[in-house]
């Protein structure tokens, strides 16, 4: 006989419910992440993509899973309207460069900053 699912669930996945939570906080603190939702950002992720021809601008991986790339602001942003949106102040990266060298170098200059 089958065990029911629900409680299991409910036990297994309690990270899954506070999610939708932590991004309305995430959001009220900064309004400029509501601007990735936007189709304007969209686009203008797109354009950068096709333009670096779906490359890695740190180590030149080529990358046909548009899921695996981010667009990346160069320079940090910090909700400023024309750096967000200026196509020349963002870089393809792939997953692994965005998430481990590109977050490293911006700790790091948060750190020297401060």
């Amino acid at each position: 006989m089958l065990k029911p699912l629900g409680p299991r669930l409910k036990s297994d996945l309690p990270f899954l419910l506070p999610v939708s939570d932590y991004d309305r906080r995430r959001s009220d603190r900064a309004p400029w992440r509501k601007w990735y939702g936007l189709a304007r950002w969209k686009k203008l992720r797109w354009s950068c993509l096709v333009r670096d021809h779906f490359t890695c601008a740190m180590c030149g991986r080529i990358e046909a899973d548009t899921g695996q790339l981010h667009a990346d602001h160069v320079r940090a942003h910090r909700g400023d309207p024309a750096r967000f949106w200026d196509a020349g102040n963002v870089q393809t990266l792939c997953a692994r460069c965005h998430n481990s060298k590109k977050q490293k170098q911006e700790r790091r200059a948060a750190r020297n900053k401060g």
